[in-house]
């Protein structure tokens, strides 16, 4: 399980959070089979849907996080729960590359900096928000950040972070996510962008064995921070057959009559943990009533 923590200033003008998603992005290597810059660039995606999904308040709230960029592997997404857990999906799992000019994986050229990120929150209502911004440069961090400026007015840092092995596992991965609020000071403001500027990159600090809760406070350093609360997270897919089924029953009857005449079984895999549900053609036709 991943751990999530969450700290506040004292005069409750800046939430840092921070998270360890090594577990998480290990899962998307293994289900997905990702080569090892795609393991970066969906893990990246999936450690800011997880931040994202826990800044939400109801039970049943979801956001689903989409970059679609001209680069070569096509759509990214993944989806967060309320509790930070997520699912995640990629159009083409193996894409090589060579390195970027600071000899790191080149995540920006696999996902393309020309294209849109997608941010949908579904909070329980008749419709969900949706805000949408251009690409800064496809590395996500910048275009979370981007997204939070443009579509809700709120001064965002990110970093997110995935080191994978020479063997394609993955070492670490995490994130980290600095808010600041309307009323917060020139003062304090000056005082987080020290604290960036002196901040190591997110996968050495956990290379270096620094907790989620010494990285949120780290990150709140001289504006007097407290822990504001944690979580366990995980890569968590809610799919079922009763899920499935209720699909199927949306294709409508002559769908579903045409599946079961073929005579053969139906079988359904789900895109984000790739189990399969098993329908025979009478199965079929009882989902027709």
């Amino acid at each position: 399980m991943g751990q999530l923590k969450r700290a506040i200033a004292k005069d409750a003008s800046v939430v840092a959070c921070a998270v360890d998603a090594t577990d998480m992005v290990s899962a998307i290597e293994q289900i997905h089979q990702t080569s090892a810059v795609v393991t970066a660039a969906l893990g990246r995606l999936a450690i800011a849907a997880s931040m994202m999904g826990y800044e939400l308040k109801g039970e049943d709230d979801s956001v689903t996080l989409r970059v679609k960029g001209n680069g070569p592997t096509g759509m990214l997404t993944a989806v967060a729960d309320s509790h930070g857990n997520v699912k995640a999906d990629v159009e083409h799992p193996v894409v090589e590359l060579p390195l970027n000019a600071k000899g790191k994986l080149d995540v920006g050229g696999a996902v393309g900096a020309d294209g849109t990120l997608s941010v949908v929150k579904d909070l329980g209502l008749k419709e969900p928000y949706v805000g949408v911004v251009p690409l800064v440069s496809g590395e996500i961090a910048e275009d979370v950040a981007q997204y939070y400026a443009t579509s809700e007015q709120t001064p965002t840092v990110c970093g997110l972070g995935v080191l994978v092995n020479p063997d394609l596992t993955v070492n670490v991965a995490g994130g980290y996510l600095i808010q600041v609020l309307p009323f917060a000071s020139d003062a304090v403001i000056d005082t987080i962008e020290h604290n960036l500027q002196t901040l190591p990159p997110m996968t050495r600090m956990m290379t270096q064995h620094m907790t989620m809760e010494q990285i949120a406070l780290r990150l709140l350093d001289g504006l007097e921070p407290n822990l504001l609360d944690e979580a366990q997270v995980a890569y968590r897919c809610d799919c079922s057959r009763e899920r499935t089924e209720r699909l199927l029953i949306s294709l409508g009857a002559q769908e579903l009559e045409k599946l079961a005449s073929e005579g053969k079984p139906t079988e359904v895999c789900c895109h984000f943990c790739k189990k399969s549900y098993t329908f025979t053609p009478d199965q079929l036709r009882a989902l027709k009533n």
